[in-house]
């Protein structure tokens, strides 16, 4: 049987009408609020209440709140006046009943113009969506088309200027072959005229002839002794240079790398593979990958999302003693000791992660605000609520917008609260 709510209270102006229903005992958490322009109904199991108003309100924007056990309401009057009561007095059971049923024709009414209302509004939204994208796409067309007649043009002038260059060396090809042609021409002519005047004086020359050809021998004999006498230079001598390079780790160049990151970075392997050659019984049996701390994360990322708990912490374990000093390590181990409720290891580890987690950045920010809200969970399932709201407000700090993180701070409060109450 539902308890009936009837320790109300209500006050009123002009245009408004406050309601506050307490559920006593109860943590409201969400309500079944059924309300029309006169009809009133709530729904907190096992509490009901039900109200014909006194007058007809504006349910579009009246409101409802739920803090602290109350839910509290604020009802807008359509007509501005004061009422003599809040709910309808001195009325039969027929019409209590049409006022009921008249609610719930309006309000599945109301729902239907809504839901045809979002309807035609989503086709809308589809018909514009689908115009905007035709009018992008068609913007697209004919930026493409502009593209290719540019490049069409610029090609084609390209061509013309090709084509007049061509032209150009082919009629300088052909005055130059003209011009040699000329200089042939007046060449045989030069020769033909020195023909007939040796025909001419032949008879007369014959001997200064027989001289010039003579010293011309001489000449010619005379020349080529002294490219005989010529003497061309030795080639020269055979070397070997030896070029020596600076011992590198990495593949580039000494001048293109960064010294301290590559210095950070093989100090780092150096302390990994120390590790993996220790005496550790429990690394004995692995093979070269399972000796990889990211694998190991991985693998233990994998059996935690399965539910695997303890061979997850089994995972980090193993990766932690390869290297010590990555905080998600801690981080991830600690989320499983949180669901195994080992929750001294939970702090343990969360508290690790937060010392690794140092300079506080904006890259690890997020790491930093899970270390304070797993550590501030176990605190709390520990009843130690003071140390767990301070880890809460910790992580607030850093990321106030959290609303979730918000509410639980304010729900340690009121333990801490009612735990002193109690005391």
């Amino acid at each position: 049987m539902p308890v009936w709510v009837r320790d109300y209270s209500w006050r009123q102006t002009d245009t408004a009408v406050f309601l506050s229903l307490p559920m006593r005992g109860v943590r409201v958490t969400q309500a079944n609020i059924f309300c029309t322009d006169q009809y009133l109904k709530v729904n907190v199991p096992p509490f009901l209440f039900e109200a014909i108003l006194y007058a007809p309100i504006d349910d579009t924007s009246s409101t409802a709140k739920i803090r602290n056990e109350t839910i509290f309401f604020t009802l807008y009057k359509k007509e501005v006046a004061m009422w003599e009561s809040l709910v309808m007095e001195n009325g039969d059971k027929e019409k209590m009943q049409r006022i009921r049923e008249n609610a719930i024709i309006k309000a599945q009414e109301k729902a239907d113009e809504e839901e045809k209302s979002k309807a035609v509004t989503k086709r809308e939204h589809k018909k514009y969506a689908l115009e905007a994208t035709m009018k992008l796409e068609e913007t697209e067309r004919k930026r493409i088309e502009n593209l290719k007649e540019e490049e069409r043009k610029k090609v084609t002038e390209e061509l013309e200027r090709w084509k007049e260059k061509q032209r150009n060396e082919e009629k300088q090809r052909r005055i130059q072959r003209e011009e040699e042609m000329r200089r042939e021409r007046k060449l045989i002519e030069e020769k033909k005229k020195q023909e007939i005047n040796k025909a001419k004086t032949l008879n007369a020359g014959t001997s200064k002839t027989r001289s010039i050809s003579t010293r011309a021998c001489s000449s010619e004999n005379i020349f080529s002794g002294k490219l005989k006498e010529e003497s061309f230079p030795a080639p020269r001598s055979a070397g070997t240079i030896k070029i020596s390079f600076t011992s590198r780790v990495f593949p580039t160049a000494l001048r293109e790398s960064r010294v301290a990151e590559e210095e950070e970075w093989l100090h780092k392997q150096a302390e990994a593979r120390r590790a993996m050659n220790a005496n550790f019984s429990e690394l004995k049996d692995l093979n070269e990958e399972e000796k990889n701390p990211d694998w190991l994360k991985d693998k233990g990322n994998k059996m935690f999302a399965t539910g695997n708990y303890l061979a997850a912490v089994n995972a980090y374990n193993l990766a932690i003693l390869l290297n010590n000093k990555i905080p998600v390590l801690y981080l991830n181990r600690a989320a499983c000791h949180l669901k195994l409720r080992n929750l001294h290891k939970t702090i343990e580890d969360s508290s690790k992660a937060l010392e690794l987690l140092i300079p506080p950045v904006s890259d690890n920010a997020d790491a930093r605000v899970k270390a304070y809200v797993r550590r501030g969970t176990a605190f709390c399932q520990l009843e130690l609520y003071a140390e767990g709201l301070q880890d809460y407000e910790a992580a607030l700090k850093i990321d106030p917008t959290n609303k979730t993180l918000e509410q639980d701070a304010e729900k340690i409060e009121h333990m801490i609260h009612g735990t002193a109450q109690d005391s």
